[in-house]
């Protein structure tokens, strides 16, 4: 008597249409295996009498529930051969396919196709069986390059074909109708988006006030976020990276959906370039010393873990000394808050700006130049109008991209959308001679010969040495503070002279300078 040889029978339908009845497809080739395997008895082959039926699934993937139960059974050496009508039916891909041979050669099963005449147990049949699977993979492909050229087609007619309504829409035919009943939540959600700013505010009123979805479920944040941003509700239909006239009415008009638009980029890159982000540098990639090499944002944390930021020349980091400029590092606000006033003072100076925009009309020319006053200089508009820094010891050399630089604030003033879509040109160039010297607690420090900083320190110990000098003149100290070498130090600080006291009074003096270089001073006195 014949070894016993169990055979499982697989089938497969790609769509659920015709399932329902009562001679399906699966059906159909599951009759056509029973037939095949019947007609193999003299051989010992006999049917196992689980089914392994997928209704509804591609051959393009192996995430099948009935194929995957039959892969666990094959793995539990509970099949030898597994019958199918065709070799497509079992997978449509050659990767996949190739996956499930080695699970079959693992535990010596055998796959037969019933209309195909092969199994794999030999080499001729694997030969065929890669060949008849290259076909399938490619028939596969052409049939999804027909039906994405076919979707494309349609959205360039205006079309709305595949997937449910948005929100606000209800599908007719291949089209879009507008909802009465949820339209005018759609225009409220973008109106009290630009009333707050923000989409987190705009989620906190939706909840608040309970505006739900379809489903009676709160929006969620990223749902608003990509409902702001879909040009369905401005009557458009989006492919890809390309935009056409649909053929359905906008909810909303272009104007306000513009104007989100604009407020959604300008909140991104605040979010960007906001201050409390750890690795914030608002001149990555833009500065440089002296001889060319890119100073890079760092870090470093004292003691009592206070976080302090610069920025260091590639040549330190890099461990070239050879080839560092004059400044090798300075403190990150330091250096920012410098770029920032410099930039801001520029872009606000009516003279400067009007010699730029000379060949505009006149009307335009006043335009602008009355709405400079007007217009907030962030960090992110900085970072769009500055090509470069090149920082040395005594002088800060800053260029501006012309051609950007005119194009953000035209429509920074007429209220335009940000987006820059000039390529750099000319250059504006600003020289700035600076001191650059160290201090003792905050590094390298920008020093223009126009600011003031009063230091405490210095003022109270020429306050007290003037103090104690008018003491001992009147004969008022004590023994204690006759006695005392803090105090007699502090009286020399009264024979300092007049322009170094002067200085400190009005918050002139050198940033370097301490009270300790003070006493060191008085002594040479």
């Amino acid at each position: 008597m014949a070894k016993q040889i169990r055979c499982a029978i697989y089938t497969r339908k790609s769509s659920e249409e015709g399932l329902e009845m009562e001679f399906n497809s699966l059906d159909a080739q599951r009759e056509a295996c029973e037939a095949y395997i019947n007609s193999q008895k003299h051989e010992g082959w006999v049917i196992i009498n689980k089914q392994y039926n997928d209704g509804g699934f591609s051959g393009g993937t192996i995430e099948r529930p009935a194929f995957k139960a039959l892969l666990e059974d094959i793995k539990a050496d509970a099949v030898d051969i597994v019958v199918v009508y065709k070799v497509d039916r079992l997978t449509r891909s050659l990767m996949d396919f190739a996956k499930i041979v080695d699970i079959f050669d693992e535990h010596k099963t055998s796959f037969v196709s019933i209309t195909q005449q092969f199994n794999t147990t030999t080499s001729m049949g694997r030969l065929t069986l890669n060949m008849l699977l290259s076909f399938a993979q490619f028939e596969r492909e052409v049939t999804s390059e027909r039906l994405r050229d076919k979707f494309e087609a349609s959205r360039k007619k205006g079309m709305f074909l595949q997937g449910r309504a948005p929100i606000g829409y209800k599908k007719d035919k291949n089209t879009l109708i507008i909802d009465p009943k949820e339209a005018p939540k759609i225009k409220l959600i973008f109106e009290k988006y630009l009333e707050f700013g923000s989409a987190r505010k705009l989620h906190n009123y939706m909840v608040e006030n309970n505006i739900c979805t379809l489903t009676g479920k709160n929006f969620r944040h990223a749902h608003l976020c990509k409902l702001l941003k879909n040009k369905v509700y401005i009557g458009k239909i989006s492919y890809k990276d390309k935009v056409y006239e649909g053929l359905h009415e906008g909810i909303i008009d272009e104007e306000l959906f513009e104007k989100v638009q604009l407020q959604m980029q300008l909140n991104s890159a605040e979010r960007k370039f906001a201050k409390n982000n750890h690795s914030y540098a608002l001149l990555t990639s833009k500065l440089f010393d002296d001889n060319g090499n890119y100073m890079s944002p760092n870090y470093s944390n004292n003691r009592h873990k206070k976080r302090y930021r610069y920025y260091t020349s590639q040549a330190i980091i890099q461990n070239r000394p050879q080839d560092e400029g004059s400044l090798s590092k300075i403190p990150g606000n330091e250096i920012e808050n410098f770029i920032r006033k410099e930039v801001g003072n520029y872009l606000k100076n009516k003279d400067e700006i009007q010699k730029l925009i000379s060949h505009y009309p006149v009307k335009k020319q006043a335009q602008i130049l009355n709405g400079l006053n007007e217009i907030t200089i962030t960090d992110q508009i900085i970072r769009c109008v500055l090509k470069d820094v090149i920082l040395s010891k005594d002088e800060v050399k800053i260029r501006l991209n012309q051609n950007i630089l005119i194009d953000i604030i035209e429509k920074l003033v007429f209220n335009q959308p940000l987006i820059v879509e000039i390529e750099e040109t000319d250059f504006i160039t600003l020289n700035k001679n600076v001191s650059i010297v160290a201090t003792p607690r905050q590094g390298n420090k920008i020093i223009t010969g126009d600011e003031i900083e009063y230091n405490m320190s210095l003022i109270q110990a020429i306050t007290k040495g003037f103090y104690y000098y008018k003491l001992r003149e009147e004969n008022k100290l004590t023994r204690e503070q006759r006695n005392s070498s803090h105090v007699n130090r502090l009286i020399n600080l009264r024979y300092l002279p007049p322009k170094i006291i002067e200085d400190i009074l009005n918050g002139k003096q050198d940033p370097a300078l301490t009270v300790k270089k003070l006493y060191e001073m008085s002594k040479t006195i």
